[in-house]
Parts: structure tokens; sequence; C-alpha cells
């Protein structure tokens, strides 16, 4: 016989989800049809529950942080003999009485962590993606564009603006190479140079070319650049 559970959630309902799907391993035989019903905030959207589980003589596990909906969800699923299992009641009273401090009932919280989270992951990948020139053709899908010469520091500018939850790309500015016509056509506000002291910048190269003299590449010479000035147009 199929058997119907209702997830009931103020959030999206995955914490509810997850959990019944590690428990219903240990019921082989029995099947099951699931119903999500997320972001349930009012008293009338839990009767508009209560009357589909009674409709289906279903159960409903529910994960409410609002004391006043659990009760409500309790007090309805009783009068209409419906079973429903509370997975946040239980926890979060035991929390606090632990920490002696009370939950603050505000809904979707982890849900906008969450997001929050994944944002900044994607902002992360695109930095690393988008870094010293790379997929140019992808700059109007940037947030933040850092243009720079050698040893500005715009790699790691990118990827801690990235943390911020930026989508940052750099592209190198690079003496007898064209620049990218796609910079021209991006917003200003979203376009940034960064710039250094010339007795500074020689400093790093130099430092650079004395390592990659000592057995890396010996190709590179930065020599006859000391100081070149660029046409800003």
């Amino acid at each position: 016989m199929l058997q119907n559970v209702f997830i009931v959630s103020d959030g999206t309902g995955l914490t509810a989800k997850q959990s019944l799907t590690s428990v219903l391993v240990q019921f082989e035989l029995i099947e099951i049809q699931s119903h999500v019903r997320p972001n349930v905030r009012t008293k009338q959207q839990i009767l508009d529950v209560i009357n589909e589980a009674e409709e289906f003589k279903g159960i409903i596990i529910h994960t409410l942080v609002s004391r006043d909906l659990r009760h409500f969800i309790l007090k309805k699923g009783r009068l209409y003999n419906i079973r429903t299992i509370d997975l946040m009641g239980p926890l979060l009273a035991q929390l606090s009485h632990h920490f002696e401090d009370t939950p603050t009932e505000r809904p979707g919280i982890f849900h906008k962590l969450n997001k929050a989270y994944f944002q900044r992951i994607e902002a992360i990948e695109f930095a690393l993606r988008h870094d010293d020139g790379q997929h140019v053709d992808e700059l109007d899908k940037a947030d933040i564009v850092l243009l720079g010469v050698s040893r500005t520091f715009k790699t790691p500018l990118s990827v801690y603006m990235s943390y911020k939850g930026w989508k940052v790309a750099n592209v190198p500015i690079i003496l007898g190479f064209p620049f990218p016509e796609i910079v021209f056509k991006l917003p200003p506000e979203r376009v940034f140079c960064l710039t250094t002291f010339p007795n500074k910048l020689a400093r790093l190269r130099r430092t650079r070319e004395k390592y990659f003299l000592n057995g890396f590449d010996r190709n590179i010479d930065y020599s006859p650049f000391r100081m070149h000035s660029i046409d800003p147009a």
C-alpha cells in the first residue's frame, strides 16, 4: 500500500527531505510518496496541508521554527487524527536549555546562508577561470574587471574579492600586445586599473628575473623595458 508523507517547512524543506530519505532505507518493503510543502508560514497554509494529509491518509513531518505554528499543527493534527512529527521543536528546546538562550524563530535563515555560500563558491570559480586574461569573451559577465601590468597583484586581489562574493576577472597589460576590444565596451564603473610605483615594480621584476634565471626560464628578460610610456588612448 502506498504511504503518503507530507513534508512541511518554513524554508526549502530540504532538511526534512534529507532526514526522511535517510530513514526510509530502513523500510525496504514500504512504498512512499513524499509531498514537499515549502515556505509554510501561516496557519492557513498549515490547514491546507492538514486537509491534504487527511484526504490521502498521510503523515506530516515538519521543520517549523515558530513555536506557535508547531503547536498549531500539533493541535490540528490531533483534531483530524493525523500523525505529525516535529523534527525541529525537540532539538530547539534542548539546545535552548543547554545554551541558556532563546532561538530567534526566524524561518529560512539556513537557506539564506546556504545560498550565500554557493554564491561565494561560484565567484571564486569565476575568478580562477578568468585569471590573467583567460576567457576574455566572457568579461561582460564579471562584476569587476581588473587591469594592470605584470606584478601589480591582479590575481591575489581577484581571489580576495571573490571571497566577498564578487565575480572578478583580470586582464594583463602587455607591451606589444593588442588590448581586448571587449574591455572598451564594458561599463566604465566596472573596470579598474591597478597601478604601482615604478621603482617598486622594477624591484619586483628584478627579483622575479633573478629567480627565473636561476634555472627556470632563461628566456625571460625585462631589461629592455625598464620604463616605457603607454598611450592611454
